[in-house]
């Protein structure tokens, strides 16, 4: 009945109040790197031969370490830890990454830990559950997110990312089978929208790397590439072997093949009060909502992303939020294509319009509400255990003017992530504010 309706909101809105407050106090996140880095070395590298590329134990404990330096927290104030990793025992040989973090600090020895896997959404299910233990009655948690990719071949890897799909289905889709499904998605727009044209997602590659040519982290810091560049051409093929789809998408739609590492240290307001940090030093998680779509099964419209759209929608309802409070955004560009239709997701552009909001400025650094304003996974990099921590650092960073040359001139007050696993499969999304 609406009596009763009425009554389970109020119940909902006094549980809610009542709820633990959950802060970031800092973050650490590595430079990401692979081909096309400064900082990835192979063989006509200067360092070849003298030096070598971190491994997952090096981004590990390097995060680790300088979240808890930097925040002045030790690790026997750690309750628990969460490591967010998607595939370690195919490119590394290397599972168990729960027992992995005490390596960082002896005081993490014993302390519960554990591994959280959910494909290139694992950052954010990792950080789901690092906050409900904080709800739960624990004062500090560290979330990291960490990924080796560069030490397969881009086509050995493309094999091992397609356990992200329905494998024994789609993985034949083609030899890259995760931009074959999202070549799929843009197709099917191109077919469906007549005043859409494939290079109308030319601008969000263009801002991609422009954001991140600002940022010295970024995979892709040092590659410059602008509108006319992110079409077609000989440096930029069609690399698909699958017909149907192949002019859906180029190089520089995708997101980087890389490595690296985010950590986040957690707090509750009373870790945060024992351990004498200020709230006015930390951003607040509002709130978290994430869902699945059925792995077995095809998206019922290919231009839509409806699980993301359903988890966002759940989010706003739950924090009487909307798109129009939103001052910052990190979504899960994986290929430009997703950029366009996360817009439309979180409500930012209605159905058919997600290109505009781009070629207008709206989503640039100096735009109405800034989109992935490091370079995002298409320019930053795409470690995927590690894309849904760095996503909130980022947020976290552009809150405590921290971005050097890509910080936003007025300082966000709301911001709004969203991590993506598979195609549109798992999603995680979060509400920050910063703390004055």
């Amino acid at each position: 009945s609406f009596v009763w309706s009425k009554l389970a909101r109020r119940a909902v809105h006094e549980f809610d109040s009542m709820q633990r407050r959950i802060f970031i106090a800092g973050g650490a996140t590595t430079n990401f790197i692979g081909k096309g880095s400064p900082h990835f070395i192979w063989r006509k590298h200067a360092d070849f031969g003298k030096k070598e590329n971190p491994t997952l134990r090096d981004m590990i404990t390097s995060t680790v370490r300088e979240v808890l330096k930097s925040t002045g927290v030790v690790g026997c104030m750690v309750d628990r830890t969460y490591v967010s990793n998607f595939a370690g025992e195919l490119y590394n040989q290397q599972g168990h990454l729960g027992a992995a973090v005490a390596a960082a600090d002896n005081a993490l020895t014993y302390k519960p830990s554990m591994r959280v896997e959910g494909a290139c959404a694992s950052g954010g299910l990792a950080t789901i559950a690092a906050v409900d233990a904080l709800k739960a009655g624990n004062d500090f948690t560290i979330v990291v997110g960490v990924e080796q990719q560069t030490s397969a071949s881009a086509r050995e890897g493309g094999l091992f990312l397609a356990r992200a799909s329905d494998f024994h289905r789609q993985s034949s889709i083609d030899d890259f089978t995760f931009p074959c499904l999202l070549a799929r998605r843009a197709k099917a727009y191109a077919q469906t929208f007549s005043d859409f044209h494939i290079n109308d997602l030319c601008p969000i590659v263009e801002k991609a790397y422009a954001n991140g040519n600002k940022n010295p982290r970024a995979h892709m810091h040092a590659v410059k590439v602008d509108a006319d560049a992110a079409r077609v051409g000989e440096k930029n093929p069609y690399f698909l072997s699958n017909p149907d789809f192949k002019e859906y998408l180029r190089l520089t739609d995708c997101s980087q093949v890389s490595d690296g590492a985010s950590a986040l240290l957690l707090a509750s307001e009373e870790g945060l009060y024992r351990a004498g940090i200020p709230t006015s030093s930390c951003v607040e998680i509002i709130a978290s909502e994430y869902g699945c779509g059925n792995l077995y099964e095809d998206p019922t419209d290919l231009t839509e992303l409806d699980t993301t759209r359903t988890v966002v929608s759940r989010l706003y309802e739950k924090t009487k939020l909307s798109i129009a409070d939103i001052d910052v955004a990190e979504v899960h560009d994986c290929f430009s294509i997703a950029e366009l239709l996360m817009y439309e997701a979180i409500g930012l552009a209605p159905r058919g319009k997600g290109a505009s909001v781009c070629k207008e400025g709206l989503t640039h650094v100096g735009g109405k509400l800034p989109v992935n304003t490091g370079g995002g996974l298409m320019a930053f990099g795409h470690p995927v255990g590690a894309t849904g921590v760095k996503q909130l650092h980022e947020v976290y960073r552009q809150m405590k003017s921290q971005c050097g040359e890509y910080q936003m001139v007025k300082v966000p007050e709301i911001g709004l992530t969203v991590n993506m696993g598979g195609d549109d499969k798992t999603i995680v999304s979060t509400l920050l504010k910063n703390c004055a």
